[in-house]
């Protein structure tokens, strides 16, 4: 085997080169979906990702015999590092992600290059892989390779998984993410449930406002930085990537696919449901030119999908614990359920990432019928 060669990058045409790798690698895995190309470029560029202003990264690429063979990233996360490490990072964590290699030789060397910058950097445990936010796409696909992913999550090869293991990478949590025929009426418990909410004059469950996109944004942020905040793996959204994902998402978005629950007339609860963008873009394999920003346009329009995803969901830590939790979701599941046939002819959901641990959301999940269909896991390894 002739030498591979690992070298640091920082050039726009060695970023190019980060960002196709995967269409060589992918190009006869028919469940891959390639990203489009610019977006790629974007997650990869600090001035482009407001990520990297609290964040730093460096990128690698293996070559052998002058050709591309294998990528990573390797990154630190300086507000990851002043939280609870029994929440997952904490002080001396690093990560790394954004990996694809040829070979289980390429991807140990990768491995190598990527926890030496980290142990230079101070870090003392790697967490991996995460691709390059928790809140872009964490963990290594584990099961469920035999269909597309959704919006926002991430494919990979099956042999990445021994090739990570026999790295001395031990598993610490699993990403699960539930599938659900939203064609079919729920269980009659649960649309018992919501006719009792729908007769409580306390409750109210509101489509949000596009036409208020920077106002609605910050309820829901509040409702999530609340639900979320002893959630492990949990860094709070910084303005910078708030107005990030504004711009990627807000055409994606849709009144009636989005709801905030309100009790007293105070927001708790929220839902995001989106579109599966993967569904226009997988054919346009990267590239909007010469006529899939024609398409895709005409697509957002109105869009008419399969599947529908649920990126997040959550209500505020004080009743999390209270049956009021559940009606307030189930409500929400309900009337977006409706809204995505109706409206979209979707027929299928997916709910997720959920941790593994979140026995609430597993229990909303298991009750309305859903199964899991992928599994997603973070490793770590003491470097």
């Amino acid at each position: 085997m002739s030498d591979i060669v690992i070298r640091p990058i920082d050039s726009k045409r060695d970023r190019k080169a980060f960002v196709d790798l995967p269409f060589r690698l992918y190009a006869n895995d028919p469940h891959w979906v390639p990203p489009l190309k610019n977006e790629a470029l974007g997650l990869i560029t600090p001035a482009k990702n407001g990520w990297f202003s609290h964040a730093k990264a460096q990128l690698f690429l293996a070559e052998r015999d002058g050709r591309i063979v294998g990528r990573i990233s390797a990154h630190i996360d300086t507000l990851a590092l002043t939280m609870d490490p029994a929440q997952g990072f904490g002080p001396g964590v690093g990560q790394w992600g954004l990996m694809e290699a040829e070979d289980e030789g390429v991807f140990r060397t990768l491995l190598g290059s990527a926890e030496q910058w980290l142990r230079n950097q101070g870090m003392t445990r790697a967490l991996g892989p995460i691709s390059m936010s928790i809140w872009e796409e964490p963990g290594l696909l584990i099961d469920g390779y035999d269909h597309d992913p959704t919006i926002m999550m991430g494919h990979a090869k099956p042999e990445y998984r021994g090739w990570i293991e026999a790295a001395g990478y031990a598993p610490v949590k699993q990403l699960l993410t539930y599938d659900l025929d939203i064609t079919k009426e729920f269980p009659p418990i649960v649309q018992r449930i919501i006719k009792s909410g729908e007769k409580n004059e306390r409750i109210r469950i509101r489509e949000v406002d596009k036409s208020k996109f920077d106002e609605e944004a910050a309820t829901i942020l509040a409702i999530l930085n609340d639900a979320w905040s002893d959630n492990w793996g949990f860094v709070p959204l910084t303005p910078p990537e708030i107005k990030d994902v504004g711009v990627k998402l807000k055409p994606i978005v849709f009144n009636d696919l989005i709801r905030i629950a309100e009790l007293d007339g105070r927001p708790v609860a929220f839902m995001i449901t989106l579109p599966d963008l993967n569904e226009a873009i997988k054919p346009l394999n990267g590239s909007l030119l010469p006529f899939g920003w024609a398409r895709l346009l005409l697509w957002l329009r109105k869009p008419q999908v399969r599947t529908m995803r649920v990126p997040l969901m959550g209500v505020v830590k004080e009743l999390q614990a209270s049956r009021m939790a559940s009606q307030l979701a189930f409500m929400m599941i309900e009337y977006i359920r409706r809204a995505s046939i109706q409206r979209y002819g979707a027929s299928r959901g997916e709910i997720g990432w959920i941790l593994d641990d979140n026995q609430g959301m597993r229990s909303i999940a298991t009750t309305i019928n859903c199964d899991i269909n992928k599994v997603y896991q973070v490793y770590e390894r003491t470097l």
